[in-house]
């Protein structure tokens, strides 16, 4: 099947998923009731990078798995913040976005494209973002996991980093 049929069946799936959903949702105003008083606006942004995911399977772009973890992420870290009321978070939060490509790019290797450089790339970008996180809400009293300590984290990212640049020069 060539790239432009792939694309217009993909297409086609999305349009009749969309229109049968919002036909049931005007046939039944009860269940519209209830799936509105389960979901909040941030499944919106979630379902939105999913389906940029689907798309990409469609089509056959694994490239598309890392802007469907961006998007889904931010909708997961969002749902998580109305969910809490925890806006301050968004100080320290936008660290994690980085370890949303990286598993994007751990998605992109497993569904096939390039997977031996996807798999280090991905875990590299999951790791480096989750230490910054750690930094940023240390720093920024988010967590007060370390105490006085957390620029121990900032001296174990310059210690990765190094121990990174020895191994590329080796290879």
């Amino acid at each position: 099947m060539s790239r432009q049929n792939r694309s217009n069946l993909a297409a086609g799936l999305i349009l009749i998923l969309i229109g049968a959903w919002f036909l049931v949702m005007r046939l039944m105003p009860g269940l519209a009731e209830q799936v509105n008083a389960w979901i909040s606006w941030p499944w919106f942004v979630i379902g939105a990078g999913l389906l940029i995911l689907v798309i990409g399977l469609l089509v056959g772009v694994p490239g598309m798995a890392v802007p469907a973890m961006v998007v889904s992420g931010i909708g997961a870290i969002l749902y998580w913040q109305n969910a809490t009321g925890h806006w301050e978070t968004w100080a320290y939060a936008w660290t994690l976005i980085p370890g949303f490509v990286g598993v994007g790019t751990l998605i992109m290797g497993i569904l096939g494209e390039n997977p031996r450089q996807s798999f280090r790339t991905g875990i590299n970008m999951i790791l480096g973002s989750l230490v910054g996180f750690a930094i940023f809400a240390s720093f920024l009293g988010g967590w007060n996991l370390l105490g006085p300590y957390w620029p121990v984290l900032i001296i174990l990212l310059g210690i990765w980093l190094l121990f990174n640049s020895f191994l590329r020069t080796r290879r």
